[in-house]
């Protein structure tokens, strides 16, 4: 069975940081490029990172450069959102994907609440 589960989500202060993590199985994940998105209540889900399946090549949301860092170790199939600085604007569901095609496979995590608040 194809999983993806996100952890390490929760409540900081804005300046603060939190480690996402998404570990999967039942799948040929170092195949696969992954992205972290994101939603925030009443909003579209947005992309926030995208690291290609050998983790050569990534890309970032303006809103989020230079303060987040997408990473992966395709050994232990995991996917990694490392994010510092926070500010209250980051709260959000964060959600893991990975990406081949519908046929191959599109898969995407249950999300992990990350809350930014004084």
């Amino acid at each position: 069975q194809v999983q993806l589960v996100e952890s390490g989500g929760g409540l900081v202060q804005p300046g603060g940081s939190l480690s996402l993590s998404c570990v999967c199985s039942g799948f040929a994940f170092s195949r696969y490029d992954m992205r972290w998105y994101r939603q925030a209540p009443g909003k579209e889900r947005e992309l926030v990172a995208h690291i290609a399946s050998a983790g050569r090549s990534t890309s970032y949301d303006d809103s989020v450069k230079g303060r987040f860092t997408i990473s992966r170790d395709n050994a232990k199939k995991t996917l990694y959102l490392q994010m510092n600085n926070l500010k209250p604007e980051d709260t959000a569901v964060y959600t893991c994907r990975a990406m081949w095609s519908a046929v191959r496979g599109d898969y995407w995590g249950q999300g992990t609440q990350v809350t930014v608040s004084s």
